[in-house]
């Protein structure tokens, strides 16, 4: 029986390139997810056309169908292995501008979420006595920057979740890896969203400069099939997770010295 991978946040960014890497590898299906079928089809389309490859469209902060979407993707191949967190969106904005609504939103997409449909997918894990969680969370989960406040607390929200359920259900042999990338290039700071809840629509230097995508991508890859617990990319933003542990005042400096909104 194939491996079998779901990846939500799939029509762009990190879960498309993940999606065409994961498809190149042997003995592997998939199901791919996030709100744009069509999207999700050219994904799809792009992938080695021999790689089983399912499509389930929805929305993450759809919350009361979390667990029809786990049945829908159960019927598909019979099983899930592997659940890669990846759906989610950034922001760029001052608290004191931003409309709650926002916070609100980023709260629903970035943690509640995935912890849904996780929540929905763990008694599926536990009955086979095996699965594993990949959530790609960020750096900005173990520290903070400005223009960023409903996205940090969203991360630092989803460690506390999932290093609590590794700890209940590793008895069950239930893993779990998060994946903390600083800049990535992909879409995400174009489409962060702003004070009154639109996209900000541009680019920034950390991002545009950031890990080619492929790149993170394989590593990414190879720390999940090596079940590491939590990882971190970016030479600059890596250091300011070791940085905290000594100083969190000197760290709370520099990232004021070089933070881009």
């Amino acid at each position: 029986m194939n491996k079998v991978i779901w990846i939500t946040g799939a029509s762009s960014g990190i879960g498309a390139e993940l999606a065409r890497q994961y498809a190149a590898e042997k003995e592997v299906s998939l199901i791919l997810s996030a709100r744009r079928e069509e999207q999700l089809k050219e994904v799809k389309a792009s992938c080695n056309p021999q790689t089983p490859i399912a499509i389930l469209p929805f929305d993450l902060n759809d919350f009361e169908h979390a667990a029809a979407n786990v049945a829908q993707a159960l019927s598909f191949y019979g099983q899930i292995d592997l659940l890669i967190n990846n759906g989610g969106i950034s922001q760029r904005s001052m608290i004191v501008g931003t409309q709650f609504s926002v916070f609100q939103k980023l709260m629903e997409v970035d943690y509640l979420g995935t912890v849904a449909l996780s929540h929905a997918l763990l008694p599926h894990f536990i009955a086979q006595k095996r699965g594993h969680f990949a959530v790609v969370t960020s750096v900005m989960g173990k520290y903070a920057s400005p223009y960023r406040a409903g996205y940090c607390g969203a991360k630092h929200a989803l460690h506390g979740f999932f290093d609590a359920l590794r700890m209940e259900h590793q008895k069950d042999n239930i893993n779990v890896t998060l994946v903390c990338p600083g800049f990535v290039q992909t879409q995400i700071t174009i489409n962060a969203l702003t004070e009154n809840g639109l996209s900000l629509g541009k680019d920034d230097p950390g991002t545009a400069k950031g890990l080619d995508r492929a790149y993170f991508c394989k590593k990414m890859r190879i720390a999940i099939a090596q079940k590491k617990w939590e990882v971190y990319f970016g030479r600059k933003e890596k250091l300011g997770v070791y940085l905290k542990r000594i100083s969190n005042r000197l760290l709370h400096n520099i990232v004021l010295r070089s933070n881009v909104r």
